[in-house]
């Protein structure tokens, strides 16, 4: 069968972009073309479909109604096409099996070493290769700006809303723990604090970016309220439990961070009340809706079946 009317994937692309965007130079910027030859394409799709497919206006462009169909199917076309990419070059050798993945320190330290080593025994078991993981361990944002600019191949970030303009995947969750030293004025507290009272604490906290911290953040906003100036930052979780079992301030952390710790009596789980400190542990992806088949598809399979 010969195939007369469907666009190419580069004016598919396009015509995705401008329902998105609501412009044909926005979409155009975002595929790195210039407004003419965006115009162009998009006049060379009317042409090959015969359609109308672009309205354009004093604000802007919209998509006709058969502008909007011809995309929906035009973006399921490209998840397929990039989803077969990815598995063709899967295929061409093992160099394609191997995955820089970037990580937010929490996942980096406490959840990843032990799903590297189920993805090892996983594709050893089935007769593979296991795959060669670069890891690089940093805060969710940095994460995040890794996989938009495709230095990242996957990404593990920690928060509480699914990033924009990315692909993810739920792959585990926990709830924050509020933790002192045993000899602070805070680890006799037998009452939880109230929202106001953590507000007003000054913690040993991590840097901007962290998704620790954000989830911190976003619970005391939650009560229109803002923390106060920490005592100290730190780029690890790992960092700011040692701090806190030396004697800094209190702390956020995730309570598999700091569960050995509590039940030795180096650390104080200080109780709270009000705050939603219930954080979602995500796989982040860009390109198609499913995360590609091969390497990146087998890790987060181990990771939510871990």
């Amino acid at each position: 069968m010969t195939i007369h009317h469907v666009p190419d994937f580069d004016g598919l692309r396009l015509l995705v972009g401008i329902g998105r965007h609501g412009s044909i130079g926005a979409s155009a910027r975002a595929q790195g073309l210039t407004q003419q030859s965006a115009s162009e394409r998009v006049r060379s799709m009317e042409a090959t479909t015969g359609l109308t497919l672009v309205q354009r206006g004093a604000r802007g462009s919209t998509l006709t109604a058969a502008g909007v169909v011809v995309a929906e199917w035009g973006a399921r076309l490209l998840e397929v096409a990039e989803e077969i990419d990815t598995a063709i070059l899967g295929l061409r050798g093992d160099r394609d099996r191997d995955l820089v993945v970037w990580a937010s320190m929490t996942v980096a330290e406490t959840l990843l070493p032990r799903w590297l080593v189920l993805l090892q025994q996983r594709q050893a078991g089935e007769g593979y290769r296991p795959t060669t993981v670069s890891l690089h361990a940093t805060n969710s944002r940095q994460v995040l700006e890794a996989v938009r600019e495709g230095t990242a191949t996957l990404g593990f970030v920690e928060g509480g809303e699914p990033p924009p303009g990315l692909r993810s995947q739920a792959v585990g969750s926990d709830t924050l723990v509020l933790v002192a030293a045993p000899g602070s004025p805070l680890a006799r507290r037998r009452t939880a604090l109230a929202p106001e009272e953590v507000a007003a604490l000054p913690l040993t906290n991590r840097e901007p970016g962290s998704g620790t911290r954000e989830v911190v953040e976003r619970a005391l906003a939650a009560h229109a309220l803002t923390g106060a100036t920490p005592v100290v930052e730190h780029t690890t979780a790992t960092a700011v439990r040692e701090a806190v079992i030396a004697g800094s301030a209190p702390a956020f952390l995730s309570p598999r961070l700091v569960g050995r710790d509590v039940e030795a009596g180096r650390l104080v789980v200080v109780p709270t009340r009000g705050l939603d400190l219930t954080r979602a542990f995500r796989a982040v992806w860009s390109g198609p809706a499913a995360p590609p088949a091969g390497p990146v598809r087998d890790l987060v399979g181990v990771a939510r079946q871990a």
